[in-house]
């Protein structure tokens, strides 16, 4: 039976009406400080944690449930006489249920400008210290960490008097996760302020859940998707969806794939995607135009897609977007004209990011593998201009170098080997994922056709024979970017010579698997 209650709770949503029923079924309610205060205010006569204590609260309340008449009543086993004979000679009481939720240190270090010391104070001691002991001690000990599940406690309480050992053993674990995942917070809060190795030697992450998913990649395959706790800006888990059915595994790794190829650029970009993969992408003086070089590049397979824009979608954009089928379009607003238009598309979901422009900072990327992770430094790398080495006899022209940063662009977001073939600030072909590189540079010719003559290539590695030079010469490249490095560069180096092909390595690599 459930005769003590502690209650102490930051989020104090639905808290008073908690408390309401369980005075109803006879429960004594002990509380702290602003939690009794709301109470009291809400006529629920409550018993002082002082008065259990029998210490004040003292420094700035950073020491109030610290105690063992606190966590001798938690931690009793309720049938073993040697723990209930130690807590009659001590002269405390069991406490059956604790109701506690932590301090928002969250919020706290979500705010802007927010200093250490406030973030410092904002860690709670006694709340995660309670928590763990009462869910230690489940089997008599009722702990509730969040608000959801208050029905669930009342119900039962009103049916039976107390909760289920079931229900007990859940909520413990939640516990345990809920206390996890705030350290965890905390600690690389704190690491990140102390300045030590970004690579610690053991990490943890935390997450929370944004939804279930119907399936992950494919339907056999259970998935849900979750976001950091805190909030990166511009970021797929910073998006909102404005209309259209429920996002998939899928539609989330794509979306979140052509947002990353788009942050790429400052002047008005679209990128069309599918299957974590660029299909066409395109800039312009204005988005319309953008969009255009985009389906132009690949009009094929640009159909069930995902598009990416970094400018208001208006009506014009909109209608063209509108004549074929994807699967999500994403921007960072839209017009009322837009809207009118794509909401009366089938089947197409329409999502809302501000900030699309902006590379997060200090970004990594996780990759699981099997019983363990790799984790590295985002690729967001750029060379230096200056670095750049001019290796043959003709030097690009200025379109020309234009063309080859554009391609360079988009080539680090296409998976390895990847080439990329662009003109006039759009892809015309795209060669992603093969075992070797001539393979990627001959789709990606191939998908170019004539409109490779007097376009550039872009691969995301050195080119480790002459072959790919020798194609791209065939087709009417006259300009090609690539990291250099290899062992056969000067056979690469020969062969554009040979041909009056500009080639420049930028030394830095951007394989992506």
């Amino acid at each position: 039976m459930i005769k003590r209650a502690l209650i102490s709770v930051s989020d104090k949503t639905g808290i008073v009406d908690l408390a309401k029923e369980l005075v109803k079924q006879g429960v004594e309610i002990i509380s702290t400080g602003g939690t009794a205060k709301a109470l009291e205010e809400a006529g629920i006569k409550v018993i002082g944690i002082s008065d259990i204590t029998g210490y004040p609260e003292c420094l700035d309340g950073r020491v109030k449930t610290l105690h063992p008449n606190i966590h001798g009543g938690l931690l009793a086993i309720r049938d073993k006489a040697e723990h209930m004979n130690k807590l009659s000679e001590l002269g405390i009481e069991t406490i059956d249920m604790v109701v506690v939720n932590l301090y928002p240190f969250r919020k706290t270090i979500e705010k802007e400008g927010v200093e250490l010391p406030e973030a410092i104070e904002n860690i709670d001691i006694g709340g995660p210290s309670m928590l763990r002991a009462a869910a230690k001690n489940y089997k008599y000990v009722t702990v509730v960490v969040d608000p959801k599940d208050y029905s669930k406690v009342l119900s039962e309480i009103s049916n039976n008097g107390d909760t289920t050992e079931a229900t007990r053993f859940e909520f413990a674990a939640k516990v345990f996760s809920h206390t996890a995942s705030y350290d965890a917070l905390i600690g690389n809060y704190l690491w990140s302020k102390a300045g030590l190795p970004k690579y610690p030697e053991t990490v943890t992450m935390t997450f929370e859940k944004v939804q279930d998913l119907r399936y992950g990649e494919n339907p056999h395959q259970g998935a849900a998707y979750y976001r950091e706790m805190k909030k990166v800006r511009g970021s797929i888990a910073e998006a909102v969806q404005l209309h259209g059915k429920e996002l998939s595994f899928n539609n989330i790794n794509d979306a979140n794939a052509a947002l990353e190829t788009l942050k790429e650029f400052d002047e008005p970009a679209v990128v069309a995607l599918k299957h974590a993969n660029p299909c066409g992408v395109g800039i312009g003086s204005t988005i319309y135009e953008a969009y255009m070089k985009a389906y132009e590049g690949d009009p094929v397979s640009i159909f069930g897609g995902i598009i990416a824009l970094n400018r208001e979608v208006d009506e014009r954009t909109a209608s063209e977007i509108g004549k074929i089928f994807v699967e999500i379009v994403i921007a960072p607003s839209y017009s009322e004209e837009a809207m009118k238009v794509l909401t009366g598309r089938k089947n197409i979901r329409i999502m809302k990011l501000e900030g699309i422009s902006r590379r997060p900072e200090a970004d990594i990327d996780v990759k699981k593998v099997g019983g363990g992770l790799l984790i590295q430094d985002a690729d967001w790398a750029d060379f230096d201009m200056d670095d750049i080495n001019y290796v043959t006899d003709r030097k690009p022209t200025e379109k020309e170098m234009q063309d080859m940063l554009f391609a360079w662009k988009v080539v680090k977001h296409v998976k390895s080997n990847a080439i990329v073939v662009a003109k006039d600030g759009m892809t015309l072909g795209i060669g992603p994922g093969q075992t070797n590189r001539i393979w990627s540079a001959n789709m990606s010719l191939e998908r170019s056709g004539e409109k490779a003559k007097g376009a550039v290539i872009a691969s995301d590695a050195f080119f480790p024979f002459g072959d790919v030079v020798e194609s791209a010469a065939k087709a009417g490249i006259t300009a090609i970017i690539q990291p250099g490095g290899s062992l056969r560069d000067q056979e690469s180096i020969d062969g554009c010579n040979k041909h009056g092909i500009a080639m420049i390595f930028t030394g830095v690599r951007h394989f992506k698997h």
